[in-house]
């Protein structure tokens, strides 16, 4: 299966950028009330701004000129109480907008994490966890001043620029041509920096990605760093993804820079054009000084809002990378999914079948299992033996129905697993593996994840059933001591201790342990045995194991190699015969 690792760059599809922004914006149609709030606020604002340079004109031509100081003064003083407001209305927008957009990103984030988790192990195989987290967080976070000024800039300065626009015209359309005439230059410019930007910032969000799942993988491989004082090479891989990550986002900046650059280019033209038309080839003895001034002040306020909507194209093409790759997750179907019609999986008496199973990883490569079939009894304990790579995990991982078979069946009680749900399936199965994860918080509620009902008796009876009780009264703060992250204040055979009585209160009918006492010293295993025997008692248990000194007591031992199961019978049954059992045993014995 292909790993795609920190040292490469994720693979992004195309997808259309107008579908992906209407997409994104379509999170804003839930809050239409507070939209409409917003848009009136702003909609107040902008009559004001475009009535501004007109109060001028006015103020000039007809109060100054005609020495009516006392009209004047009314004027100014309305004109303030009016521009107060605005104030007012614009600190009012932002709280509204800050509010609404921290909601969106909450409701994206909270969509994202959730369709992550139903997504199969194929998708979690493929790439480091510290990618998908770069998703979850930081690639919705910069979607928070898209959102925002979609409402707040987008709008409300479209309508000014539009309504400046017919205002200028309706003025003096000579004028109006002068200041517009570098419009079309800008536009051109603009399309050319989009076009190269945004391939840059897609790759500034891979590096950023890789990065993420680099600095994810040392934090939790730091043991190992400082056992192989390996800290000096960690550095400077390290230093190569930063450097990449920093190259990234200046190749990427120089582009985006050129955006306010061309503006303020475009604008400063603009007024050399207006000022020389209106002075030089109109003459000023032919308009009046009021209109001059309102059409610079007008002038400003078009190319303000020219200025706003271009930083936030600009924003656009630097963040539609992120909510590319976060509809790109969204869009990720899961492959083991419940079929049409399914029911719910009855209570599980513990029969298992294969029937004539093949299935391998990938298209195109070997099966790891082919044609193979067996029957376990309800009740029956199977040790799955055999070399690395064998297919003992794949076995196992089928009847949780973690993968689906390419050809064949998996039944438990004659029922095929895929014709009952995912969650009335595994519900009834206990899953342990050598790497048991421990939340952070307390014991008791580590033991109690396994079923979230469970009472504080039950869960103290299957801490002693594992024989777990007696080191957790030792603590402190017994079962309510507060466990580290993956539970590292424990050592580690108190940690499989804790994952014993959670997988003992979930009281599951099929059992599957998988090289589940591996991490335990000699002398741990001696006391948990016991437990594990209590554990396995009156339930299908399948045992997957190294240690072949821990399933001397298995009912049946399957020995898989080469796609199927080579040779199965007792313990005492396969070292009578002396096959592939006896020669595995007698290898871990040297």
């Amino acid at each position: 299966m292909a790993y795609n690792s920190f040292k490469e760059d994720e693979q992004s599809s195309e997808r259309s950028k107008s579908e992906t922004l209407l997409r994104l914006f379509s999170y804003l149609f839930k809050y239409k009330f507070k939209i409409a709030v917003v848009l009136l606020l702003m909609g107040y604002v902008v009559v004001v701004s475009l009535i501004n340079p007109l109060i001028i004109e006015t103020a000039i031509d007809k109060y100054i000129a005609g020495k009516n100081f006392k009209g004047l003064f009314w004027l100014l003083s309305v004109t303030l109480a009016v521009n107060l407001l605005v104030v007012v209305a614009i600190k009012l927008r932002m709280l509204i907008m800050a509010e609404m957009c921290n909601k969106i990103l909450l409701t994206i984030r909270q969509e994202l994490y959730t369709h992550i988790q139903t997504l199969d192990f194929k998708f979690f195989d493929s790439r480091p966890s510290g990618k998908i987290l770069s998703r979850i967080m930081g690639d919705i976070n910069s979607l928070k001043d898209v959102l925002s000024n979609s409402v707040t800039t987008l709008i409300p300065d479209f309508i000014t620029v539009v309504a400046v626009v017919v205002i200028m015209f309706i003025e003096n359309w000579k004028l109006a041509i002068a200041a517009l005439l570098t419009t079309p230059i800008m536009a051109v410019f603009m399309v050319i920096i989009e076009v190269k930007g945004h391939p840059r910032w897609q790759t500034f969000r891979k590096k950023s990605s890789n990065l993420n799942a680099f600095i994810h993988e040392d934090m939790a491989g730091m043991g190992v760093v400082k056992g192989f004082t390996a800290e000096e090479e960690t550095r400077e891989t390290f230093d190569e993804l930063t450097d990449e990550h920093m190259e990234a986002f200046k190749n990427a900046i120089k582009i985006s820079d050129w955006f306010s650059s061309v503006i303020d280019i475009s604008w400063g033209l603009g007024c050399i054009c207006l000022y020389f038309v209106g002075i030089v080839i109109l003459g000023i003895d032919k308009g009046s000084v009021g209109i001059l001034v309102a059409f610079g002040t007008y002038s400003n306020m078009f190319w303000h809002p020219i200025l706003n909507l271009s930083n936030f194209y600009n924003q656009i093409i630097t963040n539609i990378a992120g909510a590319e790759r976060i509809f790109e997750i969204l869009d990720t179907e899961p492959e083991i999914t419940d079929e049409k019609n399914v029911v719910e999986m009855k209570e599980i008496n513990g029969k298992v079948s294969f029937d004539h199973v093949t299935f391998c990883y990938e298209d195109g490569e070997s099966p790891v299992l082919d044609n193979l079939s067996f029957e376990v009894k309800p009740g029956e304990t199977i040790a799955l033996v055999g070399t690395t790579g064998a297919g003992k995990t794949t076995i196992v991982n089928l009847i949780s129905r973690f993968y689906d078979v390419q050809k064949g069946k998996v039944m438990i009680d004659d029922v095929d697993v895929k014709s009952v749900s995912i969650e009335s399936l595994r519900r009834q199965m206990g899953i342990m593996t050598q790497d048991n994860f421990l939340f952070t918080g307390t014991i008791r509620d580590n033991i109690r994840y396994g079923r979230l009902d469970a009472t504080d008796e039950e869960i103290e009876n299957a801490a002693k059933a594992v024989r777990a009780h007696e080191f957790i009264e030792k603590l402190k703060d017994g079962y309510e001591t507060e466990l580290s992250e993956r539970g590292g204040s424990l050592s580690v055979g108190q940690k499989q201790l804790i994952a014993f009585a959670r997988t003992m209160v979930s009281m599951p009918k099929i059992l599957i342990l998988d090289e589940a006492t591996s991490s335990i010293d000699t002398k741990t295993e001696k006391m948990v045995q016991e437990g594990i025997e209590h554990l396995l008692e009156g339930r299908t248990s399948f045992v997957i194991a190294h240690r072949l000194s821990t399933i001397k007591k298995a009912d049946r031992i399957f020995v898989v190699g080469d796609g199927g199961i080579i040779e199965q019978g007792s313990p005492a049954e396969l070292m009578e015969r002396k096959g592939a059992y006896y020669n595995l045993y007698q290898a871990s014995l040297q």
